[in-house]
């Protein structure tokens, strides 16, 4: 017998002008955040819900919990917007503390993989700390993109490198 699916709230909030994204998408479980991407990265938001809930669907609402709204303002500029927006993670406890401590990055600043690692307690997973960057299901909310290389190169998202410099660009970041 196939389990019940969760129920997801699911809503897109459009993409400003001149943004390499069409939109970002989120799911709500609850009250929280379960997930946030992008427009184009369709697949890898369901490999992480399903990874997480086994069996979910999508029921389309309108600003759940009015995360779009607060989506929204940050992408118009009000980058502290999403600051304190609630989340739910599955993963491991490793992978948990990864993503939370990406939150100690403030916008318009960046830190490097080793600087997480080390934020963390972890100095020698520094790989680690990458692998679990990337399966970070609740993107610009807890803001991996804001971590690179140490050579400052803009090195791997979920999103895309256009996307990710993009969000760097908006959060004054980058210059160019």
């Amino acid at each position: 017998m196939k389990p019940t699916p969760i129920d997801l709230l699911f809503d897109r909030v459009a993409a400003p002008k001149g943004a390499p994204f069409e939109a970002v998408l989120y799911a709500v479980d609850g009250d929280k955040l379960c997930a946030v991407d992008f427009a184009g990265y369709e697949a890898r938001m369901d490999k992480l819900l399903k990874r997480r809930y086994g069996s979910y669907r999508f029921i389309e609402s309108k600003n759940p919990q009015g995360f779009g709204t607060r989506i929204a303002a940050y992408l118009a500029g009000d980058l502290s917007a999403i600051d304190d927006l609630p989340v739910s993670l599955g993963g491991t406890a490793f992978q948990q503390s990864a993503w939370l401590a990406l939150r100690q990055i403030p916008a318009g600043k960046t830190a490097s993989y080793a600087t997480q690692a080390a934020r963390i307690g972890k100095p020698a997973a520094v790989r680690a700390l990458g692998a679990a960057n990337g399966q970070n299901p609740v993107a610009i909310v807890l803001p991996c993109h804001r971590v690179i290389g140490s050579t400052g190169a803009l090195t791997g998202f979920g999103g895309g490198i256009a996307t990710k410099a993009w969000l760097l660009r908006h959060e004054g970041a980058l210059l160019a």
